[in-house]
């Protein structure tokens, strides 16, 4: 790793008082046997997007499920080091793993509504979290739906399926499900993946507007998204940090011959 390689925050990008927003220290992690992630160390600022980069089997999807603990479905599973947010550990005995999700919220690759209506699925979180005012949860669907860029499509359809939605429509609807609990952190795993082109422009323009208000990670075999959506960008292989910089640089003038040949399609 290099001195690229997430040493420091760029201060005026990060509230003040706030200087590791979300930090990754000589962080280890294994499937059984098996080590998946090699001393990874990283700082990622708040409200940019970070994008995650590399082949598959890399590392970067089960560093970015770290965050939320949402490995820790998985039997068999340990780890070293430490993740920290504002400062306090991830892994801390006093930290519900509920709580945490609320902070760290996800959108996964495949979009996944629950076979409910639009306006049930966004306030799922809350209810679960046990609001039942129909003020608050009406305020939350209409600023989450708009936050997510659905409000126009979706409004006069609250109560109807999710699942009569276009695919693109469901990945925001799961966007909007995210961000109803005004989390911390934003979590997307490739969530463009499975969109047409079209689609696929709506999120990464939502994307640049989310990030004022959250901080976001998101993992990416794309490139080229990667250097439109993203702030900084981390080249993982074989589960090791390679280089870690501004989005900028790293497409540009990267430091690491590895990374100049992933970007270039001499490999992965």
């Amino acid at each position: 790793m290099t001195e690229t390689s997430a040493r420091s925050v760029d201060a005026k990008h990060v509230s003040p008082g706030r200087p590791d927003f979300l930090t990754v220290r000589n962080f280890d992690f294994f499937y059984g046997k098996k080590q998946a992630l090699f001393d990874i160390t990283m700082d990622i600022p708040e409200k940019r997007v970070t994008a995650l980069i590399g082949p598959s089997g890399c590392g970067k999807s089960t560093l970015l499920r770290n965050f939320n603990r949402m490995n820790e479905l998985i039997d068999g599973i340990r780890h070293s080091g430490d993740i920290r947010l504002l400062g306090q550990s991830i892994f801390d005995k006093t930290v519900e793993v509920i709580a945490l999700r609320r902070s760290v919220g996800m959108v996964f690759q495949k979009s996944n509504p629950f076979p409910k209506s639009i306006y049930e699925n966004v306030v799922y979180g809350l209810r679960i979290g046990g609001e039942s005012k129909k003020s608050v949860l009406d305020e939350a669907v209409e600023r989450s739906l708009r936050g997510a860029a659905l409000w126009d499509e979706a409004k006069d359809r609250l109560h109807e399926s999710a699942l009569g939605l276009s695919g693109g429509q469901m990945q925001r609807l799961c966007i909007a499900r995210a961000i109803a609990n005004r989390p911390k952190v934003l979590l997307m795993d490739e969530p463009c993946s499975a969109l047409d082109p079209i689609a696929t422009v709506k999120v990464e323009e939502l994307i640049h507007e989310l990030k004022q208000e959250f901080t976001i990670i998101i993992v990416t075999h794309n490139m080229q998204q990667a250097t439109r959506c993203s702030d900084k960008t981390a080249f993982f292989y074989l589960g090791k940090l390679i280089e870690f910089a501004e989005t900028q640089k790293i497409f540009s003038n990267p430091v690491q011959k590895q990374t100049e040949d992933y970007i270039t399609g001499r490999f992965g």
